[in-house]
């Protein structure tokens, strides 16, 4: 059987390839890696030509990291720490509701937590330092997103409530990455179900009532614990054969 396909949302950056400076379709191999480790098979959505239409070519979808989301989405004024992407916001708040709406399993990692919050009629928190008093979850300034390195990042416990499906996958606790200053406030239709214990960040959301609906707040792709990407993988798989629900483009 093929493995599941599982769509990855990227992002566009100008990049400099020997003389030639070029808009790249580009996201971190951790992600692919992490599919294919979890036994899907990653393609792409770069922001360029937004619609929902590859809905219906997946099995499953991963909503990747990255930079800021326009807080007029939830109707704030933006906060001067924020720096949004207009076309990505647009493409990957598009594609949600579609996924959503499909029924069609869906991960959020990080910004893709956040957007699935925003996408369910929920707000964020615009700069988290802000609201805790602390930049801990950020690690330290001037680090890297993209660093490979382990230090680039903060470190903190995230406890679930029982009787969610993170607890039943990832346990009571656990020791999770984190590189964020925007953070999920109401997560709208989802039910938050994991935080950071110090500080009740929200770190997880889910809704039990979807095939497969988790976000997030950590990179667990630049982590040897796979178990979020391969309970999407699975749950990908057995839908496979199952005709996607209509929905609205």
């Amino acid at each position: 059987m093929p493995r599941p396909l599982i769509g990855m949302t990227a992002y566009a950056q100008q990049i400099q390839y020997d003389t030639n400076s070029l808009m790249a379709g580009m996201l971190p191999m951790t992600y692919v890696k992490a599919v294919h480790a979890s036994g899907g098979r990653a393609v792409l959505i770069t922001p360029d030509d937004p619609d929902t239409d590859v809905i219906e070519s997946l099995d499953g979808i991963v909503f990747s990291g990255g930079g800021d989301i326009d807080p007029a989405y939830w109707g704030a004024e933006p906060h001067p720490e924020i720096d949004v992407d207009v076309a990505r916001d647009t493409s990957e708040l598009m594609l949600m509701k579609a996924a959503l709406a499909a029924d069609l399993p869906t991960l959020g990692v990080c910004r893709g937590m956040q957007v699935m919050a925003v996408a369910a009629g929920g707000s964020l928190h615009q700069h988290l330092p802000d609201v805790i008093g602390h930049d801990r979850h950020r690690a330290a300034s001037g680090t890297d997103p993209l660093a490979v390195s382990a230090s680039a990042y903060g470190r903190h416990d995230v406890v679930t409530r029982a009787g969610s499906y993170a607890h039943a996958l990832l346990g009571d606790q656990l020791t999770v990455n984190s590189f964020h200053h925007q953070s999920v406030d109401d997560p709208g239709e989802f039910a938050a179900v994991g935080w950071c214990p110090d500080d009740q960040v929200i770190e997880i959301i889910e809704d039990r009532s979807r095939v497969f609906a988790l976000g997030v707040q950590w990179h667990p792709e630049r982590t040897a614990d796979l178990r979020v990407f391969s309970a999407l993988v699975e749950a990908a798989a057995m839908s496979k054969a199952k005709p996607l629900q209509a929905y609205a483009s």
